[in-house]
């Protein structure tokens, strides 16, 4: 019994712990352009443009329909008014191809804000890999962490947070956005 949960504590607790996220605060946030979805409806997406209309939630997560991170994107969707109201877009951000993504974002997203796929560039771009043992195909599957940032209009990174539990990037976020704001 107890080496089985040595076993598991041994898997689980490298996804547990809060990992370092790759930009720290000041940092050039690498822009990109890539296709995304709201509602279920594709659009191509730059960085640059969104942070026009001033801060940008980015937050990479694992892969759509997974327990995590549908949590995850209903919270975010629950307080996409108070990003708005702070002046703030939110965008999510994952190693899968636009077409699940686009399911995604109409079911767990609840058509509030845009998820985008996330190509080799922006991943390492970012730094947020999480290369994953090959599957079944038996090609190695390409996911992102749970590392969410504050991008402040400037397009320097304002705040990151790297934790795969995703219980506190919604509120760590949003207070990161009110306290630009409040600038």
């Amino acid at each position: 019994m107890r080496i089985a949960l040595l076993a598991i504590a041994a898997i689980t607790l490298p996804f547990a712990a809060p990992l370092s996220a790759a930009l720290a605060p000041g940092a050039k946030a690498p822009d990109f352009t890539t296709r995304a979805a709201i509602a279920g409806k594709a659009f191509t997406l730059n960085l640059r443009s969104q942070l026009r209309k001033g801060p940008v939630v980015l937050y990479f997560f694992p892969a759509a329909f997974t327990g995590g991170c549908n949590a995850e994107a209903k919270a975010f969707a629950e307080s996409v008014d108070q990003f708005k109201a702070a002046g703030a877009t939110v965008i999510g951000m994952s190693a899968d191809p636009i077409e699940r993504l686009q399911a995604f974002s109409s079911e767990h997203c609840a058509g509030r804000f845009a998820v985008a796929s996330a190509g080799p560039r922006v991943i390492s771009g970012f730094d947020v890999a999480l290369n994953r043992p090959a599957g079944a195909d038996g090609k190695p599957r390409t996911m992102t962490t749970r590392t969410s940032y504050v991008i402040a209009r400037d397009g320097r990174i304002a705040f990151a947070h790297s934790d795969m539990n995703p219980a506190d990037h919604v509120r760590t976020t949003l207070a990161a956005v009110r306290g630009l704001a409040a600038k």
